[in-house]
Order: C-alpha cells, then sequence, then structure tokens
C-alpha cells in the first residue's frame, strides 16, 4: 500500500492527489484519463501486448530462502554469458503468438538484483569476499507465465550461480521494446485505488487510500463514470483548509454499483490515469525489473 494507516506524511490539503496540480474536479480527471488511454497506445497494449500478471523471476524455494537470509549480498557476473538470440516468440495457449525482442543474460541478473547494473561487474565494484552471489552461466530457455492474455510460454534466461543453491529463471522478453503501459501513458500521480473486487457484473468492492490531517478518518466519496471502453473510478476527499500539513495515511472502501454489467472493460485510477490492476499485479504496466 502507498499509504499506510499508521504513516506521517506531509498531505495536501486539497482534495485528491492532484492537488500537487491544482484542484481539478472528478470530470476533469476522467476526462484525461480516458483521452491518455485512447490516444497514447496504452489500450492497444493492455488488448494486444504482453501484460504479465506475476513475478517475471522464479526460484526454488531454497533459494528464495538464502537470498532472504543474504538480502545484503551483491549480485556479481563471474563467468562467460552467452549471446542474446535476435528475438524468441511468446505462444499463449490459446494458440496466439507474438514475436519479442529479449534481454540478454546480465540483463535479467539487473533485474533480479536489487542493486544498480554497475555494481554487477567485479571490476567496477567489490564485494568482500564470500559476500556476493556469482553468475557462472546461462541457459536460454522457457518459462510458464500468467498474462492478461492468458497463461503463456515464454522466453526466458535460466541463471546459474556457484553459491546458490538452484538456478533463478527471469523472463527474457525485452519489454520496453514491446511497450508498456506506465511508459505509454507516462508521467503520472500515484493513484487513489488500491484495488477492487468484483462482487458481481455491476457491483464492486472499492479500496483505496487518502490523507488525512487531523489523522481522523474522513467522509470519502467513492465515484465512478462508465464508458463504453473504461470505467473510471476515483475518490472525492472533503477540504482540509489550505496548504500542506503534516498528515496520516488512511484507508477505506466501499461498494460501488455500475449502470452497465463491467464486461471486458478496463478499470482506471481517474488520478493516475492506469488501470487499478497496475497496484495489485507490479509487473503489468512497468519495464525494468522483476
Amino acid at each position: 500500500m502507498r499509504l499506510a494507516a499508521t504513516l506521517l506524511m506531509v498531505v495536501p490539503l486539497l482534495a485528491g492527489s492532484s492537488a500537487l496540480y491544482g484542484p481539478r474536479t472528478f470530470m476533469e480527471q476522467v476526462a484525461q484519463a480516458v483521452s491518455t488511454w485512447r490516444t497514447t497506445g496504452a489500450a492497444e497494449i493492455w488488448r494486444t501486448g504482453f501484460v504479465p500478471l506475476e513475478d517475471l523471476s522464479k526460484m526454488p524455494q531454497k533459494v528464495r530462502k538464502q537470498i532472504g537470509h543474504d538480502e545484503e549480498y551483491g549480485w556479481v557476473v563471474a563467468g562467460p554469458l552467452p549471446a542474446s538470440p535476435a528475438g524468441a516468440q511468446v505462444r499463449w495457449d490459446d494458440g496466439s503468438t507474438m514475436q519479442v525482442p529479449v534481454i540478454g543474460p546480465s540483463e535479467a541478473l539487473v533485474a533480479v538484483s536489487p542493486w544498480p547494473e554497475e555494481w554487477i561487474w567485479p571490476s567496477r565494484h567489490t564485494y568482500p569476499d564470500g559476500e556476493a552471489y556469482k553468475l557462472t552461466g546461462a541457459t536460454f530457455t522457457t518459462m510458464r507465465l500468467k498474462t492478461l492474455r492468458g497463461m503463456a510460454t515464454v522466453p526466458a534466461w535460466r541463471l546459474h550461480f556457484s553459491n546458490l543453491p538452484g538456478p533463478i529463471d527471469h523472463v527474457a522478453v525485452d519489454q520496453k521494446a514491446v511497450g508498456a503501459i506506465e511508459d505509454a501513458v507516462g508521467d503520472s500521480l500515484p493513484g487513489d485505488i488500491t484495488d477492487f473486487e468484483v462482487l458481481d457484473e455491476r457491483t464492486f468492492l472499492v479500496k483505496y487510500d487518502y490523507g488525512s490531517c487531523g489523522g481522523e478518518p474522513l467522509d470519502v466519496t467513492l465515484r465512478a463514470d462508465e464508458q463504453p471502453d473504461v470505467v473510471v473510478l476515483g475518490i472525492d476527499v472533503p477540504s482540509q483548509g489550505s496548504g500542506p500539513c503534516a498528515g496520516t495515511g488512511r484507508l477505506g472502501q466501499d461498494v460501488i454499483r455500475l449502470d452497465e454489467p463491467l464486461g471486458d472493460r478496463v478499470v482506471l485510477d481517474a488520478t493516475s490515469r492506469l488501470p487499478v490492476l497496475c497496484r495489485r499485479a507490479h509487473n503489468a504496466c512497468r519495464a525494468g525489473r522483476g
């Protein structure tokens, strides 16, 4: 969650994150979100592109346990790596396919590692003896991955380490090259809607967060606007004066009912202009680290 209920923070006293750019009505936010979605290529990526819904890296439990125990360790290349193929194919279970460019094994290591790219080469950064995971080789393979278009077999690198009890598989699709939704939408404010649950074809349980200057819950109003291709959700937060304050992050939820069944329409956050799914499945909308 972007805001925890106990987090102290600086909160704009005007309603919503849009206060940083001046107050905007919900319908003004809707107009911008819908226009951005339709004109930037984001909608096309959502319908026909590569939109992963789970972690881009997979590893044995014993590997995950060791990494969690030694989380301050470095990650370094310690052996020759194969060249990256020119391209590969994503194959969905329904038979549809997509030709994709791929990243190399060193780029996959950067995605797995928490450290900057320049730190993975021993000649550029030195770690204490025995305190770095050493990549000694890589194999080009495939892995199974849940995506917005269903389960798919995707190209992957299997990374082999001399001092880990098993390999790490990482998706090799070059997401920046094939297009990521966050890159298409461009700079955006943090969203207010954190998640939603479909109770029936017209009814949602919507979760959101907001800032309260007094630290107490506010009478927040959940809003929805329906378009043929999207549903836009947002919140109206009561005015808390003017200027910034040291406020508290609050969480809320409410039920909202649509006029028409959701169908295959995408649910957008009015403030961020991104699908709400981006908050739940972080890899769905961004390129880069898994």
